[in-house]
């Protein structure tokens, strides 16, 4: 009778997850998988190919476990009040899940792996990017009526790009973003509403002068 795999593929993408956390993707070799887990490097090939699809496969995890709750917020049913909370989000995971938060906000994609990306989990990022420009032009189009490029940037600026650069020093200092990082969020994405606002009132005038 076949003997049990003592390490399975989730203690495997754990201990990978912590290294990246602590020493960035070049400190998740096999052989330091297999030193964390105490495991032989034979066991971690058992799972995975190679380095490149276990990497691969923790920034996939990761990166989907992200945006499916980012999502889940940006879609909420009154657009407004979706995309407050969708900004706040990022601090909020952050605090949650400081080991993630490294891994997606301190590197890019293309530091998980060394010879390229196997074909179908490029794939499955290229689908994830598709997402994220679908999902924030729906947005756009819900709160202001226009998903035009303009409109789709300032919104994204709104709810991805202040968030990020907001948090993204805490989380290489390894500390929890302080609580007036949310207000400053939050002023900006009312400002930004505002702006728009203000644009499309100024277009309409434009148009009618009367």
């Amino acid at each position: 009778m076949p003997r049990a795999a003592k390490f399975g593929e989730e203690q495997i993408l754990a201990a990978a997850g912590r290294l990246i956390a602590s020493h960035g993707p070049g400190g998740a070799t096999i052989e330091a998988i297999a030193r964390d887990l105490g495991a032989s490097t034979g066991s971690i090939y058992h799972r995975f190919d190679s380095r490149d699809v276990l990497l691969a496969q923790v920034w996939l995890r990761a990166a989907s476990e992200f945006q499916k709750s980012f999502f889940a917020h940006l879609t909420g049913p009154l657009p407004e009040q979706a995309g407050l909370a969708a900004a706040l989000f990022m601090p909020q995971r952050v605090r949650e899940h400081p080991r993630e938060a490294r891994l997606l906000f301190l590197h890019r994609r293309e530091d998980f792996v060394d010879r390229g990306w196997p074909e179908t989990m490029r794939r499955r990022a290229a689908e994830l990017g598709h997402q994220v420009e679908t999902q924030l032009r729906a947005f756009s189009r819900r709160l202001t009526g226009r998903a035009d490029a303009r409109t789709v940037w300032t919104m994204t600026y709104a709810v991805v790009d202040t968030p990020f650069a907001a948090v993204r020093r805490y989380v290489a200092a390894n500390e929890d973003p302080p609580p007036y990082v949310d207000d400053l969020i939050r002023t900006t994405y009312e400002a930004v509403l505002a702006f728009v606002g203000g644009a499309a009132r100024r277009a309409r005038h434009r148009r009618d002068p009367r």
